[in-house]
């Protein structure tokens, strides 16, 4: 089992049991993301990339606004509006002005768009297996549900 203070080299103990606990999340999450990351990286999307075209697949076939997205992403991110033109920009989403109210702009995944997320799925699947596969589903679970218990709490 991974000894976090070893990881961190600390010399001293934790603070407390939930500051231990806290560092640990925040290592955890700290290397998925970057081995995420690096499995996405030779396919020319970053992951917060790959979160929007993940999103907006799932809200297909209507699309959703600007702040919609932004409030569905994993990792907040401060310019929602510059990380779809990129994406625009790439061809993976568009974007279309609404007909009454033109303030209102839709964005959907493009087939481009659908069709790096074919190309990631297995890559994205795969990292998982890899990361989490040495828990069976009870533990998945339960790290499932210990998990958003610290979340429900926020």
């Amino acid at each position: 089992m991974g000894d976090l203070k070893q990881e961190l080299k600390q010399r001293r103990p934790f603070r407390s049991l939930a500051h231990e606990a806290h560092l640990s999340i925040l290592r955890t999450a700290a290397q998925f993301e970057h081995a995420f990351e690096s499995a996405l990286k030779p396919h020319g999307v970053t992951a917060t990339q790959y979160n929007v075209l993940r999103i907006l697949r799932g809200a297909e076939p209507t699309g959703l606004c600007r702040q919609e997205i932004g409030a569905r992403m994993l990792r907040r991110v401060p310019d929602v509006t510059r990380l779809l033109d990129r994406l625009e920009d790439l061809r993976l989403v568009v974007r279309e002005r609404g007909g009454s109210d033109r303030r209102l702009v839709t964005t959907r995944i493009t087939a481009a768009g659908l069709k790096v997320l074919a190309g990631l799925d297995p890559v994205a699947d795969k990292l998982t297996g890899a990361l989490l596969g040495r828990l069976d589903e009870a533990d998945l679970r339960a790290l499932i549900d210990l998990l958003g218990r610290v979340r429900d709490r926020m």
